[in-house]
This record gives C-alpha cells, sequence and structure tokens, in this order.
C-alpha cells in the first residue's frame, strides 16, 4: 500500500509540472503573436537588417540627435519629385532651374510625366551647362497607377496628379522625399525646407503647411464635406516625407476598426469619398491626417506662398518677418494678369541664362519691375517676394550679398 502511494504521488507531480510547461508555452506563444500585431503607428520589417536600418534612420531624426547622426542627415543628397502631365513642361523646368540655382546641396530629381514628354526633359536637362549640370542626377518615370482602377486615378481632378500618392510605393529605396507641384518656386536653398527633416519627432511621416491662416477665408472649414486636418486643413503642393516610415506605419481610419497600411488605404479612402471631394488627393491626405494628426509636421505659410496669402490682404506673418521662402502660383497666375506679381516672378526665373550674373540678370530687372504701381494686395506686398531672393542671391559662391539685402 506504501508502495502504492509513492507510485501515485510520483505521477500527480510529474502531471503537474506538465502542466505548467504546457501554460508557460502557451503564454509565451499568445505574448509573440501579441508583440507582431499590427497596431497604429508601428513600424515593421520584412527581415532584421531592415528592422536595423529603420532604427538607425530614428535615431537620426530623434530631436537632440548625436552629431554623427547629424552628419550623416546632411551628407544625403535631396530628393526631390514631381508629375507633370499635360502643358506642364516648361513650368516644371523653370521650377527645377530654380531648385538648382541656389541649392549648394547634390540633388536628384524623379520626374513622373507622360512617354511623349519624357524626350522634352531629358534633353533639356541634359543641355544646362555642365557647373549646374553636376550638381544633379535625374530619372524620368512613366505615370503609373495600380492595374485596378487605374483610369479612375489618373483622372482625378488634375491629369496624373494624384500619382503623388503611390510615390512612398514605387519609389520603395528612397528613405525621404519632397514632394512639390509644377508651379512652385524656390527663392532660396532646396536643402532648408529638407532640413525640417531632422525636426520630426518619432511620429511625424510628413510635412505641410496650412491651406489657410485666416479662417473665415478658408476653404475647408466652410466648404468641405469629409473630414479635414487641423482647423483650415493642409495643402499638399509643397510635402515633406519619411517613405520610410509612410511604408512601415498603419494608419487609423473610419472605414475599419483596424489600423491600415498606405497601399491598402487608398483605395477604400476613394470608394468611400469620391463624391464628396473637390481637391482629390489633396483632400484624400487631409482625410488620412484627420485620424493621424500625430503623424503630421506642419511648417510655415512662408514655405508654400500661394495667391492666398494676400489676394485680400496679407495674412502669411512669417512672410512678412522673413520674406517667401517657396513660391507656390496655384490659380494660374504665372499665366496670366491676375496677379502680376507672380508671373514678374516665374518669368524673371524662367528668363535667366545659366552663366549670368544673377544679381544684375535676374535680381535688378526683378526688381524694378516691381516696383510699377500696383493695384492688387500682392503687388502691395511685392518686398516679401524678394526679400529671401535677395538673400539666396548674396549667398551664391564668388557674389556679395547685394546692397539692401
Amino acid at each position: 500500500m506504501r508502495r502504492y502511494f509513492r507510485v501515485l504521488s510520483l505521477c500527480v507531480a510529474l502531471a503537474f509540472f506538465s502542466a505548467l510547461y504546457a501554460f508557460g508555452q502557451l503564454a509565451s506563444s499568445l505574448e509573440a503573436r501579441t508583440a507582431g500585431r499590427p497596431d497604429s503607428g508601428q513600424e515593421i520589417s520584412a527581415n532584421p537588417g531592415e528592422g536595423r536600418r529603420l532604427r538607425r534612420r530614428r535615431q537620426q531624426r530623434r530631436p537632440g540627435g548625436d552629431d554623427e547622426a547629424q552628419k550623416v542627415h546632411q551628407l544625403e543628397p535631396v530628393h526631390l519629385a514631381v508629375v507633370a502631365c499635360g502643358a506642364r513642361l516648361e513650368e516644371t523646368l523653370t521650377m527645377l532651374k530654380s531648385a538648382v540655382l541656389f541649392s549648394s546641396k547634390a540633388l536628384n530629381f524623379h520626374i513622373f510625366t507622360e512617354d511623349h514628354l519624357h524626350g522634352d526633359f531629358q534633353k533639356a536637362l541634359n543641355s544646362w551647362p555642365a557647373v549646374h549640370r553636376h550638381k544633379f542626377n535625374y530619372t524620368t518615370y512613366p505615370i503609373t497607377f495600380p492595374n485596378e482602377n487605374s483610369n479612375e486615378w489618373k483622372k482625378l481632378f488634375k491629369p496624373c496628379a494624384s500619382q503623388r500618392l503611390f510615390l512612398p510605393l514605387i519609389l520603395n529605396q528612397v528613405d525621404s522625399l519632397l514632394y512639390v507641384d509644377t508651379d512652385i518656386l524656390f527663392l532660396q536653398p532646396v536643402e532648408e525646407i529638407w532640413n525640417f527633416l531632422s525636426r520630426f519627432n518619432s511620429s511625424h511621416l510628413a510635412a505641410m503647411a496650412p491651406e489657410h491662416e485666416e479662417p473665415r477665408i478658408a476653404w475647408y472649414n466652410r466648404f468641405a464635406r469629409h473630414p479635414y486636418y487641423g482647423k483650415t486643413g493642409v495643402n499638399s503642393g509643397v510635402m515633406l516625407m519619411n517613405m520610410t516610415r509612410i511604408r512601415a506605419t498603419y494608419f487609423k481610419n473610419d472605414m475599419t476598426s483596424i489600423p491600415l497600411s498606405w497601399e491598402d488605404l487608398l483605395m477604400p479612402l476613394l470608394q468611400k469619398y469620391k463624391l464628396n471631394i473637390t481637391w482629390a488627393d489633396q483632400d484624400l491626405l487631409n482625410i488620412i491626417f484627420h485620424h493621424n494628426p500625430e503623424r503630421l509636421y506642419v511648417f510655415p505659410c512662408q514655405w508654400n506662398y500661394r495667391p492666398d496669402h494676400c489676394i485680400y490682404g496679407s495674412n502669411c506673418a512669417a512672410a512678412e518677418e522673413h520674406g517667401v521662402f517657396i513660391l507656390h502660383g496655384n490659380r494660374g497666375v504665372y499665366h496670366d494678369d491676375k496677379q502680376p506679381v507672380f508671373r514678374a516672378i516665374y518669368e524673371a526665373i524662367q528668363k535667366y541664362s545659366f552663366g549670368g550674373d544673377p544679381l544684375r540678370d535676374l535680381l535688378h530687372p526683378l526688381e524694378a519691375n516691381l516696383q510699377r504701381p500696383s493695384n492688387t494686395y500682392c503687388g502691395r506686398v511685392a518686398h516679401l517676394f524678394t526679400k529671401r531672393l535677395r538673400w539666396s542671391i548674396g549667398n551664391l559662391p564668388h557674389r556679395q550679398t547685394p546692397a539692401g539685402g
């Protein structure tokens, strides 16, 4: 009988420890599964090497990061993307010229355009003088949309404009990118806006300027039939992106309780809101960042200065203090007479020939032109348009600061 109890005790002990082992394995499995589940804003990688690269990039952009990380960031070239369809060749070349004129940092241009324009871009860019040509590399790409609903995307708002939504997926080897509309002019070095990447915190993955400064004349808060970012929305004509983070992030949305990747989010968003959006891809971006406001860094209005900032009176305080840094000639103002100051800036850069004296051949004729009496509010603040331009020309190599700059 005593031997029977000893055997029974041994069996009970073995069963007890077996149960403990099983429960331990189950707990470990559940913990691993929970840790691997996509969450809003979680960054994932396909392999350990990519994970290490993501961690290094996060460290480079961490506020107050070490000096070595800042040095790596400064050595990276600026990646600049533009989408040009229809009659936008000359306007795009003028934008690219403004980027090359004032920048000292290496530039990589990513030009998305229709097939018949590829040769025109190549011919024009290859003809620029070697002293400027060595500053940049460029690649032309075909307009590319997902196979399903490609026609719907292509015809959204303006020809090919929604291409920008797919840049993180197409340029999947590019870490960070500055996207600009064709009607942008840089009045200072491109690297100045590129430096905003170093101000991103660990959540930021894109940067844009507000759509309006004055709510009483703003579009979104008065007319939008969909969610939008902040009080007045954001304008996507100048958009700085950390595309590594965009590709690795899952976004909150109002279609499902499960966060979605960028790739999986775009089409459902279009299907839900296509009857309620006016500005197409910009509206979709506003909806995305309405639900994910912590992901967006907002830079001041002088980095995306448009007619809305002066057409009814000056309302961009940052430009009044520092001047206009990036000019955005939407509303077609480079090509009509409604806002002569915008057209004057555009034509001055367009007509300037590489190799000329930018002070004598660009700035002085422009300032003489802008001194003419103006009956527009934008014309009355013309000095804001040339303030930063004078600084940029004054800081070009072998060029002294212009008098009065």
